[in-house]
């Protein structure tokens, strides 16, 4: 939450008032887009769902942000390889990601990429991507 570069997240979890579940028990694993990847959304597309009418959106984009574990860099690495090179996954949100490799990069549905990987949270782990996840229409 402290970030320079997530302020947009920030943002977000507080309008969709999931700050308080994110900080609970966990443990988590957060796919935290940055400022950047929010701005790259399509003109007005942040400004929508950031409205208050829009809130149940809102929450759903960021659950598909969201897994309820706690999986390392390193973790993900084995279960892609364990399952012959994709790992599918299951968001907090129901949004269904699937994760591979592109060299020692992971790679969230073939578009997103995770930049950084393994910042230790109290309740889990984060690890910083360049897109927006969002789900299926």
């Amino acid at each position: 939450m402290e970030s320079e570069d997530h302020t947009t997240l920030e943002q977000a979890v507080v309008a969709a008032e999931m700050g308080e579940a994110l900080m609970g028990e966990g443990p988590f694993t957060v796919f935290a887009p940055t400022d950047a990847a929010f701005a790259a959304l399509p003109d007005g597309a942040l400004e929508e769902a950031l409205m208050p009418e829009n809130r149940d959106k809102l929450v759903q984009i960021l659950g598909c942000h969201v897994v309820e574990t706690r999986a390392l860099a390193a973790d993900v690495a084995q279960m892609i390889a364990d399952d012959g090179g994709s790992h599918p996954v299951t968001t907090i949100g129901n949004c269904s990601l699937n994760l591979t490799l592109d060299g020692d990069m992971v790679k969230i549905n073939d578009a997103v990429t995770v930049t950084a990987a393994d910042l230790e949270a109290g309740n889990g782990v984060v690890h910083v991507i360049d897109g927006v996840l969002l789900p299926a229409m």
